[in-house]
């Protein structure tokens, strides 16, 4: 064993460019195995360092999410912040070893216009506690239209103790005086604005609840173990310590756990095959360039199970050289994953990446076994062989695959067209579950019989390919049937690369669209009024009505939520709600047909539900109905209609009164208005404008701007699938820049014998470009089939027949593809033939 493994070390350093392939193929997959682990891990974790509560050793919010009534071990995350009951905070304060509660109460708060982030900035000055707040200058609010600004704030505005400040507080513009500038205990990026308490019991959009409460513990008592008491003696409350506390302090953390499983799981899956196809490709094309002289090793004595050794350990050296590199490559590509998915708005910006010695060993450990079983495998054909043999094979290598291969290219391709014919019956919003592994299905099968495709290619195409390119590429045509086990290794990337981005873009672009329009088709507006300023008040709507030339005015709020008797059975996938006013004599702004009861009695605890919904769980219009809404309260709501609503992106939809009141803000942030009979909707829109001139962030938009609003919600969900083809093309590019180069290079002899025989430098450049040509070509159409499988029955499931999506996409990777192919040959070619021709002969190689 000690003396195969020295020939094997000592025979690396004659295959620098095949090692080199096998080495960057391995560590770029070990990198962003790595990086998918570390996504992973901080979907489990999902910690974010509190910032203004980070002065209480313990906090406590409400429920953390919806218990699922049939998976008891399943929570989903409400959409909404959960809040806590003054009852609540009452039986927290009573648990032994408490020393005190702080309840914190937040609320819209802006300074000026507002930008739309961070607009729950008002709290009570009792809160400021929870934070180590302290007084810089000045004193504390104590009456009425009195505010503490924390320093960063006073800092941006440009006042002092003493002066005035315009505040947009829960939708309304007011003047307050400055009483104190507080300096935070640590850092903290949100502003924060302290009123008093008479001023936080005026502005609250919750009355009657807290939005989470920080407890601090008596003297000598475990924050820990406080943490355990309180969680024990108060059900239906989530209590945090530690870097935990951030979730109670930034909502949208909780809710981040699934795109990030989802991202990890998706881009980890689709990495893992990338990786088995691009390194098993590359090490299965090192090992048959090395035919002859493992024939040799064989006819001198050497025993099969040597010569098995010797390629396995060849290839576990540069393997394990590229796991370690992969290790580092890993931690910068998971951070630089992380923080594009944070500025994209997939997760939010407080939430720490997490990555540690289990990601990391997770991601070497199956780097080295997709590595051995690629090494073994490749070596096992090439050990078995017959000396004689595996001379004749290394001259003229078989392009018949072995009978396991092809039964599993048969098993690939018949699950690639059951995926694809499953996908047409499923419903839209959940088909891409089962149309997307057609891409790598396909992909695998094609790499399974990639040396016949390619001999097909060159024998059904040759006299094609000769009318087309000329007299030169009857050589290149007789060099790619020859050569097809080498070309098939570079056709795998390439078909992979471009079902993956033609697949994962269109299909996602074909959902988009069917989404967007979707819900913006259930909704009718000839304007749409939006805030930045924290919302709109019910008094500002009342304002809208009274503007001349208006018909339909309702104030706007979506959220998610599930019918929890008779439960929905969406676990995981809860129903959109959509918060509308009920019709009136201006009409509704709901464009979806009314078949059963009317939306003017969409008044109080009401609900408007989709027809579907309504027989698929047997409920009768009239009947009374719990629902579970977006902050986990339950709501028992009367049904007043029935509504024909699109069976894949069905919404409810309720008065959004009680909507609003259950969500977050406390407060819609849209009215959608609709021009009165015979008007002109320009001159409503003035109308529009004018009225809301002294509205905090106020603006008005045409009817585009609700659907600019879905599109911009869609979008960051794209933004995951855009994000894992970018990373997958990539690395598939890589692996054929590698493997084309290796096989060019491979042929130096080649190229001197011709050089010899008569062709110059340029003759052979020209018969690459064309084997080039031939082998991204057959990569683009067999990219382009097995993307259609995803694609196309996307596209059936939303009811079209021609998938949406930008038309340069493919363009783009056509170009891509060949701007792949050529240069690499084109420069590889070069450096092979650096030597003079009689030198070329006499060097090893093919």
């Amino acid at each position: 064993m000690g003396s195969v493994f020295r020939l094997a070390l000592s025979s690396l350093r004659f295959r620098a460019a095949a090692s080199l392939a096998s080495f960057v193929a391995i560590l770029i997959g070990c990198g962003l195995l790595i990086a998918c682990a570390g996504l992973f891990q901080t979907a489990i974790v999902l910690q974010a360092q509190p910032q203004r509560l980070a002065a209480a050793p313990v906090v406590a919010g409400g429920s953390p999410g919806f218990q699922l009534p049939d998976e008891e071990s399943e929570v989903v995350p409400y959409a909404e912040r959960a809040r806590l009951t003054l009852d609540q905070v009452t039986e927290i304060g009573a648990v032994e070893g408490v020393q005190r509660v702080v309840a914190d109460v937040s609320f819209p708060a802006v300074l000026g216009e507002g930008d739309g982030t961070s607009v729950l900035s008002g709290h009570g000055w009792e809160s400021a506690a929870l934070g180590a707040y302290q007084l810089g200058e000045g004193s504390e609010p104590l009456s009425p239209g009195q505010v503490v600004l924390d320093a960063a704030s006073a800092a941006s505005a440009g006042v002092k103790p003493g002066a005035s400040i315009d505040l947009a507080v829960s939708g309304g513009k007011q003047t307050f005086t400055v009483t104190g500038i507080a300096e935070p205990g640590q850092a903290v990026r949100a502003p924060a604005f302290f009123f008093s308490a008479a001023d936080v019991q005026r502005f609250a959009t919750h009355p009657g609840s807290v939005d989470l409460v920080g407890v601090f513990p008596a003297e000598g008592t475990d924050a820990a173990g406080l943490a355990a008491r309180v969680a024990e003696r108060v059900p239906g409350v989530n209590v945090l310590t530690g870097d935990d506390r951030g979730a109670a302090e930034f909502p949208g953390v909780a809710g981040s756990r699934l795109p990030l499983i989802l991202l990890a799981a998706v881009f980890g899956g689709m990495v893992l095959v990338v990786m088995a196809l691009v390194v098993s490709a590359t090490i299965s094309l090192t090992v048959r360039q090395r035919q002859q002289e493992l024939a040799l090793l064989r006819a001198t004595g050497a025993t099969p199970r040597q010569v098995h050794r010797m390629v396995v350990a060849e290839t576990m050296v540069v393997g394990a050289l590229g796991a370690a590199g992969g290790a580092l490559l890993g931690s910068l590509i998971g951070n630089q994953i992380f923080g594009t998915s944070a500025s994209l708005g997939i997760v939010p910006e407080e939430l720490v990446f997490q990555q540690d010695i289990i990601a990391f060993a997770a991601g070497i450990v199956a780097t080295l076994a997709i590595t051995f079983a690629a090494a073994w495998f490749a070596a096992l054909a090439a050990a078995r062989a017959r000396p004689i043999q595996a001379l004749a094979e290394a001259a003229i290598p078989s392009v018949t695959v072995n009978p396991l291969r092809r039964m599993g290219a048969l098993v690939f391709a018949v699950a690639t067209v059951l995926l694809a014919g499953t996908t047409v019956f499923m419903p839209a919003d959940t088909a891409s579950a089962i149309g997307g592994p057609a891409v790598l299905t396909g992909a695998i099968a094609v790499a399974l019989l990639g040396p016949e495709v390619m001999a097909f290619v060159a024998d059904r195409g040759g006299p094609f390919i000769r009318r087309i390119a000329g007299p030169d590429a009857t050589l290149a045509v007789l060099n790619t049937r020859a050569r097809a086990v080498a070309f098939a290794a570079a056709l795998t990337p390439i078909t992979l690369a471009c079902a993956v981005a033609l697949g994962n873009i269109y299909s996602m672009t074909t959902v988009q669209s069917a989404q967007v329009s979707s819900y913006a088709g259930q909704l009718r507006a000839d304007a749409v009024v939006s805030t930045t300023g924290g919302g709109i008040r019910a008094e500002d709507v009342e304002q809208l009505r009274a503007t001349p030339g208006v018909g339909a005015v309702s104030p706007f709020v979506t959220s998610s939520g599930w019918i929890e008797e008779p439960y929905d059975g969406n676990g995981s996938d809860p129903l959109r709600l959509l918060g509308i006013a009920a019709e009136d004599q201006g009409g509704s702004v709901l464009a979806t047909e009314v078949t059963s009861g009317s939306l003017k009695d969409l008044r109080g605890d009401s609900v408007a539900l989709p027809e579907g919904v309504a027989e698929g769980l047997e409920i009768q219009l009239g009947q009374q109905i719990t629902m579970r809404l977006g902050d986990g309260e339950r709501a028992r709501v009367t049904v007043v209609a029935l509504l024909d609503s699109p069976s894949s992106y069905a919404s409810m939809v309720l008065p959004a009164e009680l909507l609003a009141a259950h969500s977050t803000s406390g407060l819609p942030e849209r009215v959608l208005v609709t021009a009165a009979a015979g008007q002109d909707v320009d001159n409503l829109m003035s109308a529009l404008t004018d009225r809301v001139t002294d509205w905090p962030g106020a603006t008005v938009g045409d009817g585009d701007a609700l659907t600019q609003s879905f599109q911009a919600g869609a979008d960051v969900e794209a933004m995951i699938n855009y994000l894992l083809a970018v990373l997958a093309i990539a690395y598939a590019a890589i692996a054929a820049v590698n493997t084309l180069a290796v096989a060019v290079l491979a042929r130096r002899r080649e190229f001197g014998a011709q050089r010899l025989a008569g062709a110059d430098r340029r003759q052979v450049r020209r018969m690459l470009f064309i084997e080039g040509g031939i082998v991204a070509t057959t990569g683009l159409v067999l990219g382009v089939v097995i993307s259609l499988c995803t694609v196309l029955p996307m596209a059936l499931t939303t009811g079209e027949i021609v998938p949406s999506g930008p038309v340069w996409v493919f363009p783009a990777v056509v170009l891509a593809v060949f701007l792949i192919v050529w240069p690499v040959t084109a420069l590889s070619a070069r450096l092979a033939m650096r030597r003079s021709p009689i030198e070329a002969v006499t060097l090893p190689g093919a």
